[in-house]
């Protein structure tokens, strides 16, 4: 898709990087601050918390560009009211894991399109609806000892070819930490404006 504008993806996961380059948008990366990286607030919904957080990486990075389009974005899943962020261990990634199986859940992400030169954005919330196979504590086990749970979202990984998550409905890019579909109609929608 053509862009007057160049594309900055305002992140730190390789995965969005990845996406977003087998999407076939030429783009440079400038990676938050930490400190735009986080902030739970136990009052938000997950939509509203993914939301926030893309908006807080997007302003970041703005702040320090004259020039471009910033892409920025957040992924958490839900299970039963719960919100599952990135694990901080092992153990904390088996807890994860251990609420998912067996149930339906969901993952949201925020994706926040911030314009420079000014300070126009665009935030909206994709979500996508899976459910986890009852698998076993040895599958568990298994899974947890390749260390594939680092840094993600619910502690899996969707894009490493597990068969026992399913998406039920929405995006698989979102699964993954980037919806491109919801990417493409916002970026449509601003060249139209």
């Amino acid at each position: 898709m053509p862009e007057t504008r160049p594309l900055i993806l305002a992140s730190r996961s390789p995965r969005r990087r990845e996406l977003l380059a087998a999407a076939g948008y030429r783009f440079d990366v400038i990676e938050p601050a930490l400190s735009a990286e986080c902030g739970v607030c136990s009052r938000e919904t997950p939509p509203e918390l993914v939301a926030r957080l893309a908006w807080q990486k997007a302003r970041d990075v703005a702040s320090r560009v004259d020039r471009g389009l910033v892409i920025a974005c957040d992924t958490v899943a839900e299970c039963r009211g719960l919100i599952l962020g990135k694990p901080h261990d092992e153990r904390h990634a088996r807890e994860m894991l251990c609420t998912l199986r067996g149930r339906e859940h969901h993952v949201y992400s925020g994706l926040c399109l911030w314009q420079r030169p000014g300070d126009e954005h665009h935030v909206e919330v994709d979500v996508t609806r899976l459910v986890m196979d009852p698998i076993s504590d040895q599958q568990l086990e298994t899974y947890l000892a390749t260390a594939a749970w680092r840094d993600k979202a619910g502690a899996f990984g969707y894009q490493d070819g597990l068969d026992w998550v399913h998406v039920l409905e929405g995006s698989e890019s979102n699964v993954v930490g980037l919806p491109l579909e919801l990417l493409t109609r916002m970026l449509a929608e601003l060249q139209t404006t």
